[in-house]
């Protein structure tokens, strides 16, 4: 089971089917999906890729959340994962998206801190991974803000990333 995490600001809660659309919405966004391989040009599939997701089976206290305004239960502000690489694999990943409007705000390190914290602390993962597109500039500032450590870098789906662990 997915623990709920409550920051200053935020409530990161497990994501759930009724988040779909605000999922949808966000990746509508190029700017958002700009560093991340998926199906965000077809509906039916980006749909069934987020509800997949957020159905399928990880192993205990693993999984997605998603980001509130913990003033307004209503302000949609992202997700953050905490999953078996590419879903499948035996190495874990720490990951975030945010809309646009969120960016710079530090909601991104707000809301992977305690997700974070879980993983080593509570699942007692020795290692958490995050691979991100060396572009990605704001991604990779959050990775350091984080502690993670910049251990080089990899290609994945054809594009250079960062390879940043615990």
């Amino acid at each position: 089971m997915q623990p709920t995490f409550e920051t200053r600001r935020l409530v990161i809660r497990p994501r759930t089917l009724l988040d779909t659309d605000e999922f949808l919405a966000m990746d509508c966004d190029p700017e958002v999906t700009r560093f991340v391989d998926g199906p965000w040009g077809d509906s039916q599939r980006h749909r069934d890729f987020i509800e997949t997701r957020t159905l399928a089976s990880y192993p205990p206290g693993m999984g997605y959340w998603t980001i509130r305004n913990r003033s307004d239960a209503s302000e949609f502000l992202g997700w953050i994962l905490l999953i078996p690489t590419d879903a499948r694999d035996p190495e874990v990943e720490i990951g975030w998206r945010l809309p646009r409007k969120a960016w710079g705000s530090g909601i991104a390190t707000e809301a992977a801190f305690p997700v974070l914290q879980h993983a080593t602390a509570t699942l007692g993962l020795a290692t958490v991974v995050a691979e991100i597109d060396i572009l990605n500039l704001g991604s990779l500032r959050v990775a350091e803000k984080l502690g993670l450590t910049r251990r080089g870098e990899v290609i994945d789906h054809g594009r250079r990333s960062a390879r940043y662990t615990t």
